[in-house]
C-alpha cells in the first residue's frame, strides 16, 4: 500500500514538474517574465499629446511587464529632445517612441540611441535613421485632406498663408506637400509659409502680421495643433471672423470650439491615442522577440479624419472621454 502511495505521489510530482516546465517555456516565449522600461517622447508641449499619454497608459495597463516614462519636449527643440534621450539612455530604457523635431539633423542622435535601445518614431518620421518602424499619420494624405477642406472653403479660389512650427520636421514638410498637390489646378494660391518654432505667441503674431500685410488673403492654414487657436485669436482681434477662412490640424479645445461657432471651417484630426497605444505595444512585442508586427515598408499609418461643423459635437465628446474629462 505504501509503495502504491509513493508511486502516486511520485506521478503527481512529475506532472507538476511537467506543467511548471510548460508554463515556464510559455512565459519565456511571451516575455512574461521580463520587465521593460519604455518611453514616449513628444516634439512639443501641446495638449495634443495628452491623448497620446492615455494611449501609453492603456498599453501599460494591458502589459504589466512594461513601465512607461512619458517625456514632453517643453520648448519644442531638438536640443531638448537630445537631453531627454540622453537621460533615458542613462537610465537604461529598453525602447522608446519619439517624434523627432528635426529628423534629418537628428539622424545621428537616433542611430546612436538605436545602438543602446529599440527606437521607433511616431508622429514625425526619420526614415533614413536606424529606427525600427514608424507609427503615425500618412502626412501627405493628411495634407491632401486639408487641401480638400481649403477648396471647399474657397470655391472661387483665393490667396492663402500656411503656418507651422518648423519646416524641418517631416510631418510639416509632408503635410505641406500634400496641400500643394491637392491645390494643383485650382484657383487657390499659396502666398508663403510662416514658421514659429512652436512658440504660441509668435504663432499668433505671424497670423496677425499676415492679415495686416496681405489684405486680400482669403484663408489661413495651420499645420500643427496650436496653430489653429493662434490663428483664430489673430483673426478675431482683427475683426475678420467669417471674412477669412481658417483650416487647422488636430483637436485643441479652441479649434473644436471654433468649428462649432463657425470661426474655423474645418480641421484634419489624427489619432494620437493610437500613437501612444500602438507604439508601446509594438516595442514590447519586438523586445519579446516577435517582429511580425513590423510591415515590409516599416511604416504603420493611422488614418486621419476631416472634421467640420456637422461632425464636431460627436467628435468633441469622444475627445473629452479620451482626455478623462
Amino acid at each position: 500500500m505504501r509503495a502504491k502511495t509513493s508511486r502516486i505521489a511520485y506521478g503527481f510530482v512529475c506532472a507538476l514538474l511537467v506543467t511548471a516546465a510548460i508554463l515556464f517555456a510559455a512565459c519565456q516565449k511571451n516575455g512574461a517574465g521580463k520587465k521593460y522600461k519604455l518611453a514616449f517622447v513628444t516634439n512639443n508641449a501641446s495638449d495634443f499629446w495628452t491623448i497620446s499619454r492615455k494611449g501609453t497608459e492603456k498599453a501599460a495597463a494591458e502589459l504589466p511587464n512594461i513601465e512607461v516614462d512619458f517625456r514632453i519636449d517643453s520648448d519644442g527643440s531638438a536640443a531638448e529632445q537630445q537631453r531627454i534621450v540622453d537621460d533615458l539612455l542613462a537610465k537604461g530604457v529598453n525602447g522608446f517612441a519619439i517624434s523627432p523635431v528635426d529628423p534629418v539633423n537628428q539622424t545621428q542622435l537616433l542611430n546612436r540611441a538605436a545602438q543602446q535601445a529599440l527606437v521607433i518614431t511616431q508622429d514625425s518620421d526619420a526614415p533614413k535613421s536606424d529606427r525600427v518602424c514608424y507609427i503615425g499619420t500618412d502626412n501627405v494624405a493628411a495634407g491632401h485632406q486639408a487641401g480638400g477642406l481649403i477648396k471647399e472653403a474657397l470655391p472661387e479660389g483665393g490667396k492663402i498663408m500656411v503656418f507651422v512650427g518648423t519646416l524641418d520636421a517631416a510631418n510639416a514638410q509632408q503635410r505641406y506637400q500634400g496641400i500643394k498637390e491637392a491645390l494643383q489646378g485650382s484657383n487657390v494660391q499659396i502666398i508663403d509659409v510662416r514658421t514659429d518654432n512652436a512658440d504660441r505667441v509668435r504663432a499668433k503674431s505671424n497670423a496677425a502680421d499676415t492679415l495686416v500685410n496681405n489684405a486680400d488673403v482669403a484663408a489661413l492654414v495651420g499645420l500643427w495643433s496650436y496653430n489653429g487657436p493662434a490663428i483664430v485669436g489673430a483673426v478675431r482681434d482683427a475683426g475678420k471672423i467669417g471674412k477669412v477662412k481658417i483650416i487647422a490640424f488636430d483637436e485643441e479645445d479652441e479649434t473644436l470650439n471654433g468649428i462649432k461657432d463657425g470661426s474655423i471651417y474645418g480641421t484634419v484630426v489624427q489619432q494620437p491615442f493610437e500613437f501612444g497605444y500602438q507604439s508601446m505595444k509594438l516595442i514590447a512585442r519586438i523586445l519579446d522577440g516577435d517582429r511580425s508586427g513590423i510591415p515590409a515598408g516599416k511604416q504603420i499609418f493611422v488614418p486621419t479624419l476631416a472634421i467640420k461643423k456637422d461632425q464636431v459635437d460627436e467628435f468633441a465628446a469622444k475627445i473629452k472621454l479620451l482626455r478623462g474629462r
